[in-house]
């Protein structure tokens, strides 16, 4: 299955509380359970005035589809082409 990082820019990312972050993980979880199991969120960074989520997904349709039905922009999709680590 394609990953994918989504870049997410919202001001202010960085000062979301515990609470506000958790709400948007639930309320990003209930889209993602509506749209399948074709689409699966594995986890996100936030920054200062980003999110960048990590997404597997058939394509980038599904996740534009998941940002405009829960909300959250997605600014930038970009597919990962090779994964490098420390080890490699």
């Amino acid at each position: 299955m394609p990953k994918f990082v989504i870049e997410r820019d919202i001001p202010n990312a960085g000062a979301m509380t515990s609470d506000d972050l958790h709400g948007a993980a639930a309320k990003s979880c209930d889209v993602l359970n509506k749209l399948g199991a074709e689409i699966q969120w594995i986890h996100s960074y936030v920054t200062d005035d980003k999110i960048y989520c990590v997404y597997t997904a058939p394509n980038a349709e599904l996740i534009e589809e998941h940002a405009r039905e829960s909300g959250f922009p997605a600014n930038r999709i970009s597919e990962v082409r090779a994964m490098i680590d420390p080890t490699r």
